[in-house]
């Protein structure tokens, strides 16, 4: 982490609110990119990235290391989903893909978000945060509060299960659900 950054974090946690806010304009494509990977929509991604910087601003002054800011910020956000995910009804993919939608690249993409969707959540975040956003296995580790070697863990078989799901097709398996509101 820049040392810029960590001397905004340090005030941010001292109370100064334009430092937060400055942090907040560092992230805030990368927490909206997060949460998109997630819940697949514009609309409930950027409400849980206001749910996720309002939590942050109240408990700024609770982070302990100012370098860790990326993984606690990405920690809030992630809970923000997934109680939100708790709450919210599940609609089938038909329903949430728009018909008459033929074009191969937007099928693939589908699938392989169907896929990731279809993981079980720790290795759904594990390939979403290393893939996607290319974080370190230590840094996924902190974030999903588990150890290095349990991330190795759920990337290899995720990857394994991906593969699976995406050479043989979907035929025959459960019917994905997507969280909506």
């Amino acid at each position: 982490m820049k040392e810029d950054t960590i001397r905004l974090v340090k005030k941010a946690i001292r109370g100064s609110m334009s430092a937060y806010g400055e942090l907040i304009a560092e992230y805030q494509v990368y927490l909206y990119k997060t949460a998109f990977l997630y819940v697949k929509n514009e609309a409930d991604s950027l409400d849980a990235v206001q749910e996720c910087v309002t939590r942050g601003m109240l408990g700024i002054e609770k982070l302990r290391e100012p370098r860790y800011f990326k993984t606690w910020i990405t920690r809030i956000l992630l809970n923000c989903i997934w109680q939100e995910q708790k709450k919210a009804p599940t609609v089938s993919l038909d329903e949430y893909v728009e018909k008459g939608c033929e074009d191969y690249l937007i099928d693939e993409k589908i699938d392989l978000y169907d896929a990731i969707d279809a993981l079980k959540e720790p290795y759904k975040t594990a390939v979403i945060l290393f893939y996607f956003h290319e974080l370190k296995i230590k840094e996924i580790a902190r974030i999903m509060d588990i150890s290095e070697g349990n991330v190795k863990v759920n990337l290899y078989r995720a990857k394994k299960m991906l593969r699976q799901w995406l050479t043989d097709g979907a035929a025959g398996k459960e019917e994905v659900k997507r969280y909506a509101k």
